[in-house]
């Protein structure tokens, strides 16, 4: 495991985590969100081969519709 600091908590992944692992357990599948890691936004089609890092700053924003 290695600790990341996940919208600004502290959080626990399994150290061969890449971002669609994270957010398969974030429940986030089908859902319309944005993934930054220390302050670049990753795309989409990088999730599966982008693997976090001990000490990574990530943010997880969902977008809300509404009007």
């Amino acid at each position: 495991m290695i600790e990341i600091n996940l919208n600004g908590e502290a959080f626990e992944v399994a150290g061969d985590a890449s971002l669609s692992t994270l957010t398969q357990s974030l429940d986030l599948e089908g859902k319309r969100y944005a993934i930054e890691v220390n302050e670049d936004i990753i795309s989409r089609s990088e999730h599966g081969t982008y693997f976090l890092k001990a000490g990574d700053q990530v943010e997880v924003v969902q977008a809300i519709g509404g009007g």
